[in-house]
């Protein structure tokens, strides 16, 4: 890939999942979280190195103690050598 990117997850508003895939231009550390409207850590969906490429991961609406999250809406950051992005999921039990 040219560049480190986030793409939109689809599908959004999701029940049961959503995928989210995104790419990195080289190879580094890579943080994938999704965090509540309070800004309250939900679930890690990625936190360790990979090779520079295009990334699929799911979501399945299941916080980190494997419970479901309520429906609402969501944040999914994404962080990786200098690059930082944002989107807005909504989850609709």
């Amino acid at each position: 890939p040219k560049a480190t990117s986030l793409s939109r997850n689809f599908p959004n508003p999701f029940n049961p999942a959503t995928r989210i895939i995104f790419t990195l231009k080289e190879k580094g550390p890579v943080s994938l979280r999704v965090y509540d409207v309070s800004g309250r850590l939900v679930r890690v969906l990625i936190d360790e190195v990979r090779e520079a490429g295009s990334y699929e991961t799911v979501w399945d609406g299941n916080n980190g103690q494997g419970g479901r999250a309520a429906s609402g809406i969501y944040f999914c950051r994404m962080e990786a050598a200098g690059f930082e992005r944002t989107l807005k999921i909504v989850l609709l039990r």
